[in-house]
């Protein structure tokens, strides 16, 4: 072969492997972007959807201290809607601990009500969305 023809080809070869070189580092770059721009908006769905459900329920625990029974079950349409949602994006463990919240909630309805004159005994098991919320803090984490 003769050196002018060696010293294009290499020139050639060079070139596109530089192209190359560029192009896979443009996708690459454009891929984990794009990776971490939907790893974002994930997170903050769950973070809302947690948000939501931490609003919903203890509106409807209130209301099941004060009555003695379920007189609208409507109300639960939307606690039940915001489990629906964390099924859909959110692990086993924090749709368990929701589910634990809704059947407290429930429960609560046809437990003997508490006196709000008197001063109760703290407990902690007043605090109905502990378990969820860690469970929340652990999955944003």
């Amino acid at each position: 072969m003769d050196p002018g023809n060696i010293a294009a080809l290499s020139a050639l070869f060079g070139s596109a492997i530089g192209a190359l070189a560029s192009l896979g580092t443009s996708w690459f770059t454009h891929h984990y972007q794009n990776e971490r721009q939907r790893a974002v908006r994930e997170h903050v769905r769950r973070e809302r959807i947690f948000v939501e459900f931490i609003d919903l329920a203890p509106k409807n625990f209130v209301e099941a201290l004060l009555q003695t029974a379920i007189e609208d079950p409507a109300k639960f349409i939307p606690l039940y809607a915001t489990i629906g949602k964390l099924r859909l994006f959110a692990s086993a463990r924090t749709v368990e601990a929701a589910e634990q919240v809704m059947n407290r909630l429930v429960a609560t309805y046809y437990a003997p009500k508490l006196d709000f004159h008197a001063r109760p005994e703290v407990d902690r098991s007043i605090d109905i969305l502990r378990e969820f919320a860690e469970s929340c803090r652990a999955e944003l984490r």
